[in-house]
């Protein structure tokens, strides 16, 4: 019986094994674990393509559907063009529930400069909630494009702005009265307000101009399985420093309250980056007001490593998201 979330890293390189001969020589990269794009080379520039489904949040879907393909993208350095939709509707919805979702897609594609160009809306059985799938296409110059797989030992570790805000985010809108009687209004309404915050086009756009090795965004299993997916894909291991990665209080507080690990919850419009001067590329992020801070190391050794205090606890690859233990908190409060 599979569990709720991503398939397991082991599942996944089984299915993927069966796609790893090549055909065309336009297609530069092939799908394995870590990778969240696909390269094309069509001449003088490159198409970069991904897709990415909404499951784990029931609100502001449109507007992370956008926002993840997109991140997705800027991971590596590639600027969204157009934007495919596939919307599935469970019987039962109105009209106007399919026009919201619509209203904060083309809300958020202008923000980011990306038209709709074309998808698919359903209803179907099939859903029991809507579901939000968007396929992004990307340009990139061929020296621009930067892949999750690029990090080498010496690196230093980047990451932007905080971990954990989108699940965050999810979390005041899923169990918004729970946590309003426990920590009050305020802390659920700033909380709420953080999904305004889940866009890395700009750092990833920085980063593949200044010596970026490679980029990943940080979603489903947090920093840590995001940190454990870059070192697959690169071959290599890392030391990050438990008291570098920087967390709201909002965060920790909602966190600590339903008894989540904050390091392994889903983290979009936050990103890792790898290079051979840390130091600077947080400066030059920091000018463009994007906050950033270095938090550990690219090793030789291909053990993944956090290091909290004198204790060094090793980073495992990512299970289910933290989100779907507070899904299942709140399936059980229904």
């Amino acid at each position: 019986m599979l569990k709720i979330g991503k398939l397991s890293n082991e599942q996944l390189e089984k299915i993927l094994a069966r796609f790893s001969g090549k055909r065309r020589s336009e297609v530069l990269t092939r799908p394995v674990i870590g990778e969240d794009c696909a390269v094309l080379d069509f001449g003088e520039q490159l198409c970069v393509v991904t897709t990415d489904p909404i499951t784990g949040s029931e609100s502001d879907i449109g507007t992370l559907a956008v926002h993840i393909a997109c991140n997705d993208l800027a991971s590596s350095g590639a600027e969204p063009v157009g934007l495919m939709v596939t919307l599935l509707v469970p019987p039962g919805s109105g009209i106007d529930q399919i026009a919201e979702v619509m209203d904060q897609i083309k809300k958020e594609a202008d923000l980011v400069n990306a038209d709709i160009i074309g998808g698919h809306t359903e209803v179907t059985d099939a859903v029991t909630r809507m579901v939000v799938s968007i396929t992004a296409l990307g340009r990139a110059k061929e020296n621009r494009v930067v892949t999750t797989s690029g990090a080498r030992p010496g690196d230093d570790i980047v990451m932007t702005k905080y971990a954990a805000a989108e699940g965050t985010a999810i979390l005041a809108n899923l169990l918004g009265d729970f946590l309003e009687a426990r920590l009050g209004r305020e802390t659920v309404d700033r909380a709420r307000r953080l999904i305004g915050s889940i866009s890395v086009l700009k750092e990833g756009l920085i980063a593949s101009e200044n010596g970026a090795s490679s980029m990943h965004d940080i979603t489903e299993g947090g920093v840590l399985g995001a940190v454990w997916e870059l070192c697959h894909a690169s071959g290599c291991g890392a030391i990050v420093h438990k008291d570098k990665i920087p967390l709201l209080r909002e965060t920790k507080t909602i966190c600590e309250c339903l008894g989540l690990d904050p390091l392994k919850l889903i983290s979009s419009g936050s990103m890792l980056i790898t290079c051979k001067d840390g130091n600077g590329l947080v400066s030059k992020l920091r000018e463009s007001g994007v906050q950033a801070c270095v938090i550990g190391n690219i090793t030789h050794d291909k053990a993944c490593i956090l290091a909290a205090g004198d204790e060094m606890v090793k980073i495992d690859p990512p299970e289910s998201d933290e989100l779907y233990k507070a899904r299942k908190l709140f399936m059980e409060g229904k």
